[in-house]
């Protein structure tokens, strides 16, 4: 199992693409299922995990609300 805690060769969670966040964060839960061999170790898998979750959620957002402008640009154009 990796050291999260020491691992500087992990990418910046604000430069992750969507399924970058999503597949690191399913690692990161497969760690956290089979424990950490310290507290330490398994609260900077947490913290990264939280980090992924929130990236994660932040481009589903940017994904509604493109959407929702979507629709909406194609409803203002129906009216027309």
């Amino acid at each position: 199992m990796e050291d999260v805690t020491s691992d500087t060769s992990l990418p910046d969670v604000a430069t992750l693409s969507f399924e970058q966040a999503r597949d690191e964060l399913v690692r990161v839960v497969g760690e956290l299922e089979q424990g950490a061999p310290s507290l330490e170790q398994s609260l900077a898998l947490w913290e990264r995990g939280e980090a992924l979750a929130a990236r994660c959620d932040e481009w589903l957002r940017g994904a509604k609300r493109r959407l929702e402008a979507a629709q909406a640009a194609g409803e203002a154009g129906d009216d027309a």
